[in-house]
């Protein structure tokens, strides 16, 4: 049997598929997976032994239509369920199942904050989508699969040691959800074992200010590392303190102790980590009649005061 899994993006929202990527080899007889992602996440899958093929597009669907349609797959698992999406599933002609993202539910919980959603993680939505494949979630968490070139020796590049630092990520897709960097500073102080900061490139700023201030004791990754490279760090740290980022969910794939730090968003919406650590813990101001302000985020606190993230205790990470 040959299946097509369409997630395009983002990073979190890949890792979020591996359990049923997993499932869907392990417990359908002989099948093959394919993958469709965009050209920047393919790294996030190419790694994935349950996959036995990956298409990507840069912009359109067309870029990958002639090869799809030769494909005949058996059944198309849309995972994204958008626009684009759609035109796969038309394009490939094969049973689908495309999952619901609850955009009604989550209007009413930002505009009304009616809350309408199911206390149900992701992942588990996810496999309600394939229920009629008898397809069942086998508990085991995300996967992340780093390969070896992408491992990074932590004692030789920052002289610290497996276990006795804490990675700290600083990066997020939007501004409200991102930590302060006065709540970086705090944490920094706080921490009694050294903290490796990670990011993008437009994240290296607030790394650089943060190694500068605690000289010894904070290093900065931010921009330097590939995601798989990132990956590698967060796996051998003691702990990970993130906001809802990618990394947070590839921490979770690591059963990380997390400590999450959300702002303008909020774990009801289903995107919490999935099975981390025992240890793990989710930071944020409750009853704030703001919260949430959207189900993505913003550039800038549509208030203007940003109590979400500026009134988070820090302290209760240690």
């Amino acid at each position: 049997m040959k299946i097509l899994v369409i997630r395009f993006s983002s990073i979190g929202d890949i890792v979020l598929t591996t359990p049923i990527v997993r499932c869907l080899k392990k417990q359908i007889p002989n099948a093959k997976i394919h993958f469709l992602t965009k050209a920047g996440f393919v790294s996030l899958v190419e790694n994935n032994p349950h996959v036995s093929k990956i298409y990507s597009i840069k912009d359109k669907v067309a870029e990958v239509s002639e090869a799809l349609k030769k494909e005949n797959y058996d059944f198309v698992i849309d995972l994204h369920h958008n626009l684009r999406s759609a035109q796969v599933k038309r394009v490939a002609g094969s049973k689908s199942f495309s999952f619901n993202k609850l955009n009604i539910e989550k209007w009413l919980l930002v505009n009304l904050k009616i809350n309408k959603l199911p206390n149900v993680h992701i992942v588990d939505r996810y496999f309600e989508t394939i229920k009629t494949l008898n397809v069942l979630n086998d508990n085991e968490g995300l996967d992340f699969f780093i390969p070896d070139k992408d491992l990074v020796d932590v004692a030789s590049v920052f002289k610290l040691n497996a276990n006795t630092y804490r990675a700290l990520v600083v990066g997020g897709s939007y501004y409200t959800k991102q930590i302060p960097i006065n709540k970086l500073q705090e944490i920094c102080r706080l921490s009694d074992k050294p903290i490796i900061v990670l990011g993008s490139k437009e994240d290296a700023p607030i790394g650089l200010q943060l190694e500068k201030e605690f000289v010894d004791k904070v290093f900065s990754a931010c921009g330097k590392f590939n995601i798989n490279q990132s990956a590698s760090i967060v796996k051998q740290a003691d702990k990970v303190i993130s906001s809802d980022t990618g990394l947070m969910h590839i921490a979770a794939a690591f059963k990380k102790d997390i400590f999450s730090i959300w702002g303008n968003t909020i774990p009801e919406f289903g995107m919490y980590p999935y099975l981390p650590g025992k240890n793990s813990k989710i930071l944020e101001v409750k009853n704030l009649s703001c919260r949430p302000c959207s189900k993505l985020g913003y550039s800038k606190c549509p208030k203007g005061h940003f109590k979400c993230m500026n009134e988070i205790n820090v302290k209760e990470i240690f």
